[in-house]
């Protein structure tokens, strides 16, 4: 059976404390609202509505997200209530996702929608209502030392997901509860059967931010103007067209229309895969090279700006790990010798892969997520 003291959040008294929980309506968010509500704290549950156009369509799926989360904290029995964050998504977060894509870059709206969203206009709502702290479910765990508070990756690494919260700020970590940090999924998933909640077998959610699982492509047309222009080749031959380089991501394999080239098979017979390795936005030109390990696909330095440290300031040239997309395993690097608020460069020792403009390179320190700055 599970009991309260097989998960302790932390040592100090929780009774009276008021925690309020983002509920998505996953399991991740649910099982959170249990976990402290078993510890003595007064729950209440939150449930963000954060887009709202074509919000009928097959792929939003907010009213099912709304139920579930309704009918979990009619099981947990705590209070829930709905509040509507639309026009603060679109001004802080959709727009930026929208000014990025048409400069070329490759946003991650779900780093942006943490820091305006869920742990400001969220947090904002919460110490409204008389909360003494928040909490999510995402796989994070935050530590007090002295007078600062530092983020740390999860236990269960292969879901840790400090890399999408390192532009919090000491003000909202201070606020924040992560109950999950400490939990693998599995036992997360084995919570949620044993205590029979009705979406302990639903799927995780993917895709952007609040807006789901959608054809991207066709999305994107919905807001930016398509540009077609030409595909070449690092010798400069031309080998298809493509549909404006905001669809594009550095890297990107799939969706070129470019497989069998005349001229470019294999002694096998089999064509070539094609990457996107860069992007040249003054003549609207896609490059594609071939095969994963083209040295136009690796980098070994960095520039980062728009930057967030987690302490309130830069750490000190050195050492440490850096990550440059979210599944990727930690890479030694050189935080280089000038980096300040403003910006920074890293150094690695292993050459990094298609290293794309716009997204987050974020810096470690062992298991302490130190902050980082988007990808230049």
């Amino acid at each position: 059976m599970l009991a309260e003291s097989d998960y302790n959040l932390n040592d100090m008294n929780t009774s009276k404390k008021r925690v309020v929980v983002g509920m998505s309506g996953g399991v991740d968010s649910s099982v959170s609202a249990w976990l402290l509500k078993e510890q003595g704290y007064e729950v209440i549950g939150l449930f963000m509505k954060n887009w709202e156009d074509d919000d009928d369509s097959e792929y939003c799926s907010t009213r099912q997200d709304w139920l579930d989360a309704a009918s979990v904290a009619d099981v947990v029995g705590v209070d829930i209530e709905a509040v509507n964050f639309a026009a603060e998504y679109k001004d802080r977060v959709f727009a930026d996702f929208l000014k990025e894509y048409s400069a070329g870059r490759t946003p991650n709206p779900d780093v942006l929608c943490n820091a305006e969203i869920k742990f400001k206009a969220f947090l904002d709502h919460a110490m409204s209502l008389g909360a003494d702290h928040i909490a999510t479910g995402h796989y994070a765990r935050v530590r007090h030392v002295g007078d600062r508070f530092e983020l740390l990756k999860a236990l269960d690494h292969t879901k840790d997901q400090s890399y999408f919260l390192h532009r919090l700020n000491q003000a909202q970590l201070s606020h924040t509860l992560f109950p999950l940090g400490e939990i693998n999924k599995t036992e997360v998933r084995r919570i949620a059967l044993e205590l029979g909640l009705p979406n302990a077998t639903k799927k995780d959610s993917t895709g952007i931010c609040f807006i789901g699982e959608r054809p991207f492509r066709e999305f994107l047309n919905r807001y930016l103007p398509t540009q077609p222009g030409p595909i070449l080749t690092e010798a400069g031959k031309k080998v298809g067209e493509h549909h404006g380089l905001s669809f594009y991501t550095l890297g990107q394999r799939k969706g070129l229309g470019i497989g069998g080239i005349k001229g470019h098979q294999h002694p096998d017979g089999t064509g070539p895969v094609w990457y996107v390795a860069r992007k040249d936005m003054a003549t609207n030109t896609l490059y594609v090279v071939e095969g994963h390990d083209h040295p136009w696909l690796l980098s070994e330095q960095l520039k980062a700006e728009q930057v967030s440290w987690v302490s309130g300031r830069a750490p000190s040239a050195g050492q440490f790990a850096a990550k440059t997309r979210y599944r990727q395993q930690d890479s030694v690097c050189q935080l280089l010798p000038g980096g300040d608020i403003e910006g920074f460069g890293l150094s690695f020792v292993q050459p990094q892969w298609a290293v794309t403009p716009g997204q987050s390179a974020v810096l470690y320190d062992g298991d302490v997520c130190l902050g980082g700055g988007i990808i230049a």
